[in-house]
């Protein structure tokens, strides 16, 4: 009988520590299929932050490095320009790259670093208590924002960094899915696996934004939380690739 499903390889079996509902776990199912798939797990390497995916070597069975808060990009850029022919993953979160990793990831992704990241958006700071982020909605309510986020009293806006780093001529690829229901799983491991192949091809730096549920932080239940993100982050962040540039960078 030929297997058709199971554990990755590059997944360890361990009992989670991420809450109930969390998308991490997903994702983290998402990147070890690929490696396995790729056959790459020898030459996968993962950096990943301060902020829930702190426990993520707990369960990648390849080489992770842990670099300081916001300071994945920079651990990311040495190890692939070290290793050229290794997988190189930046995992971060959206107060990790969009707050105090802004400079690091603008300057990355202007250079043509060609590692991947793996951009995780749940809209609040998970690990450390609920606070606002730069990607928290116009109107949702954090610890430091118990009215909810306005701009009219200097909270500023929701930042798209997708969007953002599409103005920069050294990135590659771009792209943004969600982990909410069976077929947006399905396209963002599509959309993962083209960033992956790009970066073995030597395409320059290549992302992918994931919009995950943070059910703890967002106050609700894990399937209330599925719920509002598709009512309220999908209008904000919409899915799908946001720039391409592979074929042409590849000529």
């Amino acid at each position: 009988m030929q297997k058709r499903y199971g554990h990755p390889e590059s997944l360890c079996q361990v009992q989670t520590k991420y809450c109930a509902g969390c998308g991490h776990g997903v994702i983290h199912r998402i990147i070890t299929e690929l490696i396995d798939e790729m056959g790459i797990r020898e030459k996968a390497i993962i950096t990943n932050p301060v902020g829930c995916a702190i426990w993520a070597d707990l369960y990648f069975n390849f080489d992770s490095v842990q670099p300081a808060h916001g300071r994945t990009p920079a651990a990311a850029t040495g190890i692939k320009r070290a290793l050229t022919d290794h997988l190189v993953i930046c995992y971060q979160g959206d107060g990790d790259m969009a707050a105090i990793g802004t400079a690091e990831m603008i300057h990355a992704a202007n250079r043509g670093e060609k590692f991947t990241t793996i951009f995780v958006n749940n809209a609040i700071y998970g690990m450390t208590g609920g606070q606002m982020a730069p990607t928290t909605l116009i109107g949702q309510k954090a610890t430091t924002a118990p009215f909810g986020r306005d701009p009219e009293v200097g909270m500023g806006y929701p930042i798209r960094v997708a969007e953002l780093l599409a103005q920069l001529e050294g990135s590659r690829y771009l792209a943004r899915g969600a982990v909410n229901n069976a077929a947006n799983v399905r396209k963002t491991k599509a959309f993962i696996k083209k960033a992956f192949e790009a970066q073995m091809r030597g395409i320059g730096f290549t992302m992918v934004e994931v919009l995950s549920q943070c059910p703890t932080n967002w106050g609700m239940e894990p399937v209330q939380s599925v719920e509002w993100l598709e009512q309220n982050m999908l209008a904000v962040f919409p899915l799908g690739e946001i720039k391409n540039t592979m074929e042409a960078a590849s000529l």
